[in-house]
């Protein structure tokens, strides 16, 4: 069966994540990291020592899936994480070896933008994005 369109705004957004997602993480797949796991990690490399909870609130991801997460990219020894301040607060930071998997990853990543680019010739991305962000800010707030 065919993708449907939905009339739910979640259900619609959902369903386009997931075939951008798809998307992306197949023409990264030769790299063995993940488009979420990409965005981390360049999220890390030009704000290091950031807390899961400030990763959490620019990535506006809920706290339970980003801990699953950065527990993985943390086996694969690209993230280090330190204490903070106070105790329970943990800082990341990429490591050598995840700069490394982020730089080797990074020619794969603008394929996937180009593909993207080049299937959605129609539509305005800048718009979009835009669009998307402005949707992030006023439905997280």
């Amino acid at each position: 069966m065919k993708a449907i369109r939905l009339p739910c705004y979640c259900g619609s957004l959902r369903q386009a994540s997931r075939v951008v997602t798809q998307l992306y993480d197949q023409k990264l797949k030769p790299s063995g990291i993940t488009i979420t796991q990409f965005g981390i990690l360049k999220l890390l490399a030009a704000c290091p020592g950031l807390s899961t909870g400030s990763l959490a609130e620019a990535l506006a991801m809920d706290s339970t899936t980003l801990t699953r997460t950065l527990k993985i990219i943390q086996e694969n020894g690209w993230i280090a994480v330190t204490t903070g301040d106070d105790r329970r607060k943990r800082c990341w930071s990429i490591t050598p070896t995840g700069r490394q998997h982020l730089e080797q990853a990074e020619p794969l990543w603008e394929s996937a933008q180009q593909e993207f680019a080049r299937l959605a010739h129609d539509v305005d991305l800048d718009s979009l994005t835009r669009t998307v962000f402005q949707l992030v800010q006023k439905v997280g707030e």
